[in-house]
């Protein structure tokens, strides 16, 4: 449970500030989160270490079936949802009685160049990944407000930095997602609701299994500092961070994941 500090028996803060703090000393116990694309790769291996946490995870898919699979995992609940119809996200937040943290994790990319878009490529991109934020945050937020506060974590990319070509709008997409992001942090700060994004570098996962065939896993690493490739839970964990208390003076901040490929061109 989300507290006011001027409310809450443990801790310590100064009268008027807020705290984000748990119901438990164990964890996250009593807290909900929604995890969006939690039927796969990234949003599944988040709902798993959510609930591991102790949230009880609330997971969304457009893929009915994958949101049902995940949510029986890890003993949570599911629902079909489409992020790029704003009804529908608003009807699924009707069915959910309370949320601490959102992790607008769901996302989608074409491949082809800038002179190649199509259309239909550019809006199915742009609908899901930047209005989908927008619109499971309308959705979303006044159960935020009423919990005392809680957190948004929006999923970026390291394509924001990287600006690789070939990714059509989606690089584009991502440096949205980034700039949303900071406005959020701004605008609901005095909610006690914090906003941070999560850039994923090289992570190997279901949507992303065929670009590391073969040989190309080895040849993909050897440019990452670390010299490996990300795993789901690499990005889970800073997930976890992100909506649990130990980050609860952190808003606004982009956070990317990905062995230090963000940092720089590395010596030659």
């Amino acid at each position: 449970m989300w507290q006011s500090a001027e409310t809450t028996t443990s801790g310590s803060s100064q009268s008027g500030t807020w705290v984000a703090m748990p119901d438990t000393v164990t964890g996250m116990q009593g807290c909900t989160a929604v995890v969006t694309g939690a039927g796969q790769g990234l949003g599944r291996a988040d709902a798993r270490r959510l609930a591991r946490d102790g949230f009880h995870v609330v997971c969304l898919d457009l893929d009915g079936d994958a949101a049902r699979s995940t949510a029986d995992e890890v003993g949570g609940t599911a629902h079909q949802c489409d992020v790029t119809d704003r009804d529908a996200v608003h009807a699924v937040a009707e069915l959910v009685p309370e949320c601490h943290a959102l992790v607008n994790n769901a996302g989608i990319w074409r491949f082809h160049s800038i002179l190649d878009m199509t259309p239909d490529d550019a809006r199915a991109v742009h609908e899901v990944n930047v209005l989908g934020i927008i619109w499971c945050a309308q959705a979303f937020v006044p159960k935020l407000r009423a919990a005392g506060g809680g957190s948004i974590v929006n999923m970026s990319s390291g394509a924001a930095w990287t600006h690789s070509p070939g990714l059509g709008l989606y690089p584009a997409t991502k440096s949205a997602v980034e700039s949303l992001t900071k406005t959020m942090a701004l605008e609901l700060g005095p909610d006690n609701i914090r906003a941070n994004a999560i850039g994923p570098g090289l992570i190997v996962s279901d949507g992303t299994a065929g670009s590391y065939e073969g040989d190309r896993a080895a040849q993909r690493a050897k440019g990452v500092p670390m010299k490996r490739l990300g795993t789901p839970d690499d990005i889970a964990d800073v997930v976890a961070f992100l909506c649990g208390d130990d980050s609860r003076y952190v808003s606004g901040q982009v956070i990317y994941v990905d062995g230090g490929i963000t940092a720089g061109a590395a010596a030659r």
